[in-house]
């Protein structure tokens, strides 16, 4: 029975060729190279071709990046009755590995027809029979791959005639002897279908003159032996056309746009030959790219739209990291994707599509729920290294307890075995995909309805003609299910009705979704994971200023910081900000970042000038924190003297070009310092360091260290206990070898920690400084070409010790990490998500925890035992691992794929230790993590001329996220949070009476969520649930929605 199978795929694979008759070459065609700029994005502009410059088949191109334009005139003739006129296109390459393929576009007399690739070489030209068109093709080499990978051949560039009926023929074949495959011998179905399939052979007349006239009968043969094996189906697969466009990846941002171009013009040149072809793109950004690049393209998208054949729905801008981006950033992820699809569509999202994301924040669900959006979708956790989620159908409950119906897409790859966990979300339509998905499955009880997202990614085109002549055979093919076209959103629908149908039956997972796999991508690409901290904290501080300068900074301020977000929100895609792309990616990005930087500083410079007026010898400081704080800020001046605030004198440190001055500030406030030139005398330094004992003393601490840097000694003397265990060491930078077994700039495998060696610093400790308010000592590494300078920075009176770090990389495959060998006894410990905390545990009890080996965090991460803790914060990093009384924090790694020089060069980051008292919310951690990501800042030679608060904030376990100006008129919105996992209360008090109105992440009213106004309407007061996020919308009162926000 195997071999009469064998036989049907013989047969079909000759049907395959016997479709195309009367070829004919056209070549050759003129020729011309690409004429723009590496940074330029071609956008149709077709260029002048040179005399004599010719290109046929055979000819080739060579080399990483190259456009090449070919042109030919033709004359398309006119095909018989039951005939179609085809082209038939290969630029493939020469050879090399899987990597490194060509993509094109096609013009038809200057207008753009569709593209050409690998998957879609085919070109359908009924449409221009009889005519003579100017044929434009341009191709791009690529830029993924290796050595030998682009070299690209023209391999065929034939006119045809395709015939009809043998082309539907050979899909249903193919279906047939597929389907057989893959069922019992057993199966009646499989019975019927040979017996069918051998009716059919026997009616062709294969090698003689009749073969297309014999078609027509064994097509009849077909149809008539289906009907009458036909059964009711009670399974049904959806299908759903779509095509993964990684934004950047293994090519740059300017050749993302291009693929959309080419895969956007596939996809409507396909729905005018399929009336029942609907198609789903996700990510607003490649919307905009189109828009701007390709509008009569984009024109023709939304008349798709408008017919309900072209889905444009996911949530979010693009597809971004979930694990690296802050919660506010997660939260303008979707505010900036939603409200692009309302705007220019009048659609409204209800499902977030993230197939292809390294990870899943707790946040999530709650920021769903608060966005609209009822269902999540996503495929990447199927790549789990070591555990299985059990459910492909559940309510996942986040961190406050919102619920979200879940639904993993199951499709399999042909190539593997049925048993493989991996799914993939760039799905095949195949017999063995479609019969996969519903195998795979994993809550059949619970609902007889499975999707497949089908279509090649990445600049593959898409979903090809054949994808779709298939969808319609196998949807009448006995022995799989039902396969039937249709939107997402239809069918989350209906998984939404089976699932209310079954109440108490459907699982619940409460607790993050940990991606078991790409636990590199936590530390690879530093400089970028830096730029965006910097970029979340600097944009949060310059909106708040925005506000706070009233109707002296104008629309465009706004319209440049909306800007800045979008900028920030496209690197926080899925293959930037994790690390996993190209040099050329980050090369850009860098550039991208240092825009976004100088556009939101000049913002904040214009804010800072409307609140304040020039004055010598004074300084503004401005403080974007929930909490009042005291810091220790830098001001620059190089005269003796004292500094003063509202009278008083603050104590101060002289340093190179400054001072260090201790100041006070109230939440969300501007402060003025002024300095007087005056004998400030000499203040006694109350640090006691000893060099040669390696040992310091400070108000606050006893430290001791070894010979080699490492610490060895931190006793509190606050509490008067010992940070570290006994025997045990603080601060070792420990250097692993780092070679995964595949993915480099993605995993970090857990052998890593089989090969290790400690780094030890140089014996000549300095000390740099030592004052009234720090002392700082210098501790230098060397290893390899590789070296570090840190400075170890303690404090009169905080218990925070900071490492300011500085880092020149030259390391191939190594992992470097910090290490806290800490006195504290725990099963868990916290660790800085977005919106809140997650417990993990400290041990390896089972898989589940021992695949935990290295997480991610935001600003912290924390070990404590009752009435006493140990935080580790950071600056810019994200990769933690605390395994029982070990606090380890990732500074750096090196893979060499796919981009050689990943994270060689320089680096400057700080983190710190921080002992506190009780758990970590009742410690200090939040509040010096906040302090440490967001100082102050001081701006010379001003002082405060208008208001210096826009609200005065009191919250009890309640931080404020964000301070902006709302998107659709002048009010004010205040975003805000409960960080400790309680009940927390927050109070805000105006100058003026207003009206505060809770509202959703979208900015909309919300029902049965309501705050008290207080002091006759000037204040308000809001409870808000454990981790709950509050959003107020506030404006002065009376004013109506025109009125300004500003208060």
């Amino acid at each position: 029975m195997i071999q009469k199978v064998r036989k049907y795929q013989r047969r079909c694979e000759e049907l395959q060729q016997k479709r195309y008759d009367a070829r004919c070459g056209i070549g050759p065609f003129a020729a011309c190279p690409g004429q723009l700029g590496v940074d330029e994005v071609y956008r149709g502009q077709l260029p002048v071709f040179p005399e004599n410059s010719l290109f046929d088949v055979g000819d080739e191109i060579e080399g990483r990046d190259r456009y090449l334009w070919l042109e030919r005139e033709l004359e398309i003739p006119v095909s018989p009755e039951g005939w179609e006129t085809v082209l038939l296109f290969d630029f493939g390459k020469t050879g090399g590995s899987n990597q490194g393929r060509f993509e094109g576009m096609v013009y038809a007399d200057g207008q753009l027809l569709q593209g050409v690739d690998e998957n879609h070489g085919e070109i359908l030209l009924r449409d221009l029979e009889g005519k003579t068109v100017r044929l434009t093709f341009l191709i791009w080499s690529g830029m993924e791959g290796q050595e030998g990978d682009f070299r690209m051949r023209l391999q065929q560039a034939d006119l045809a005639r395709l015939h009809k009926d043998t082309d539907q023929l050979y899909f249903f074949f193919r279906a047939i002897w597929q389907t057989a495959d893959l069922l019992p011998e057993t199966d009646t179905d499989r019975i019927a279908l040979m017996d069918l399939a051998d009716r059919v052979l026997l009616a062709l007349d294969w090698d003689g003159p009749a073969f297309y006239e014999s078609v027509g009968q064994a097509v009849q043969i077909l149809e008539e032996g289906l009907e009458a094996i036909q059964k009711p189906k009670d399974i049904t697969v959806h299908a759903v056309g779509h095509t993964h466009i990684d934004v950047a990846w293994l090519w740059r941002l300017k050749h993302t746009r291009e693929k959309a171009q080419r895969s956007f013009a596939t996809v409507l040149r396909l729905m005018d030959r399929y009336e029942d072809y609907q198609f789903l793109q996700s990510q607003p950004q490649l919307y905009s790219y189109v828009k701007e690049d390709c509008p009569e393209l984009y024109k023709k998208i939304s008349q798709r739209v408008e017919q309900g054949r072209w889905e444009p729905e996911g949530g979010m801008w693009l597809e971004a990291d979930c694990n690296l981006p802050s919660g506010e950033s997660l939260v303008r992820q979707f505010l900036h994707g939603i409200r692009f699809f309302r705007k220019e569509f009048g659609k409204k999202c209800r499902y977030l599509w993230l197939p292809d994301v390294f990870g899943y924040s707790w946040a999530l669900p709650q920021i769903m729920k608060l966005c609209g959006i009822d269902t999540f979708m996503t495929t990447k956790i199927s790549w789990n290294e070591t555990n299985q989620i059990p459910e492909d159908l559940f309510w996942w409950k986040g961190l406050d307890g919102s619920e979200i119906l879940t639904y993993f897409i199951e499709t399999p790859e042909e190539w593997r075995p049925e048993s493989d966990w991996f799914s993939t979300y760039n799905g095949l339509l195949t017999p063995a995909t479609v019969l996969g998905s519903w195998k795979k499955f994993k809550n059949r009880e619970l609902s007889r309805d499975v999707m497949i997202s089908y279509g090649y990614g990445d600049g593959g085109g898409g979903p090809t003609r054949e994808m779709l002549e298939l969808r319609r055979v196998m949807d009448r093919m006995p022995g799989l299910p039902a396969v039937k076209t249709g939107s997402a959103g239809e069918f989350f629908d209906k998984i939404h009705a089976n699932a209310e149908a079954q109440p108490g039956k459907v699982p619940v997972w409460d607790g993050e979704l940990y991606l078991e796999f790409h636990r590199g991508t936590y530390t690879t690409q530093a400089y970028n994971k830096k730029m965006n901290r910097k970029m979340e904290g600097l944009l949060a501080q310059t909106e708040w200023l925005t506000c706070l300068g009233g109707e002296a900074m104008g629309e465009n301020a706004w319209k440049e910081l909306s800007d800045c977000w979008e900028a920030a929100l496209l690197h926080q895609f899925h293959d930037i900000i994790p690390g996993s792309s190209i040099r050329e990616v980050y090369e850009d990005s860098r550039k991208a970042y240092a825009r976004m930087e100088q556009q939101a500083q000049e913002v904040r410079e214009q804010a800072i000038e409307a609140l304040t007026r020039p004055a010598m010898n004074s300084y503004v400081l401005a403080s974007f924190d929930s909490f009042a704080r005291e810091e220790i800020v830098y001001l620059p001046q190089t005269e003796p003297g004292a500094f003063y605030q509202k009278g008083q004198r603050l104590d101060a440190q002289k340093t190179e070009g400054g001072y260090y001055v201790k100041v006070a500030m109230e939440p969300f406030s501007l402060e003025t310092v002024t300095f007087h030139a005056e004998d400030a005398g000499a203040s006694a330094s109350p640090f006691s360091i000893d060099l040669e004992k390696r040992e310091a003393v400070t108000p606050v601490y006893e430290l001791a260290w070894n010979a080699g840097g490492q610490l060895t000694r931190i006793f509190d003397r606050v509490h008067q206990r010992n940070v570290l265990k006994d025997g045990a060491l603080g601060n070792v930078l420990e250097l692993y070898e780092d070679k995964p077994l595949s993915d480099d700039a993605w995993n970090v495998d857990s052998f890593y920690t089989e090969k290790m060696c400690i780094l030890n610093a140089s014996p000549e400790v300095t000390l740099e400084e030592a004052g009234e308010l720090l002392a700082r000592l210098r501790f230098t590494y060397r290893f390899g070409d590789s070296s570090v300078e840190q400075d170890m920075i303690l404090y009169r009176d905080s218990l925070r010790i900071d490492f300011d770090t500085r880092v020149h990389w030259e390391e191939s495959h190594k992992l470097l990490k910090t290490a806290f060998y800490t006195d504290i006894r725990s099963v868990k410990a916290s660790y800085d998500i977005q919106f809140g905390h997650a417990e993990r545990p400290t041990h390896a009890n089972t898989s589940w925890e021992r695949a935990k080996f290295e997480v991610c965090a935001q600003k912290w991460a924390d070990l404590s035992e009752h009435g006493y803790g140990v935080s580790l914060l950071n600056d810019s990093k994200y990769g933690y691992s605390i395994r029982e009384n070990a606090m380890k924090l990732s500074l750096l790694r090196s893979p060499a794929h796919p981009d050689p020089a990943a994270d060689r060069g320089d680096h400057h980051f700080v983190y710190a230790l921080l002992p506190h008292t009780g758990d970590v919310t009742e410690g200090e951690t939040i509040r010096e993590a906040a302090k440490l990501n967001l100082p102050a800042l001081a701006v010379k030679d001003r002082e405060t001329a208008a208001k210096t608060a826009l609200f005065a904030f009191d919250g009890d376990g309640v931080m404020v996220d964000a301070v902006k100006k709302a998107e659709d008129d002048d009010a004010l919105i205040i975003r805000m949070h409960e960080y400790r996992g309680g009940r927390g209360r927050a109070s805000l008090g105006f100058d003026r009476e207003v009206d505060a109105r809770p509202v959703n992440l979208l900015e909309e009213e919300m029902d049965g969520v309501s705050c008290e106004k207080q002091d006759g309407g000037r204040g308000v007061r809001t409870w808000l649930r454990p981790f709950e996020i509050r959003t107020l919308k506030v404006r002065a009162a009376g004013t109506g929605n025109e009125s300004s926000g500003q208060q």
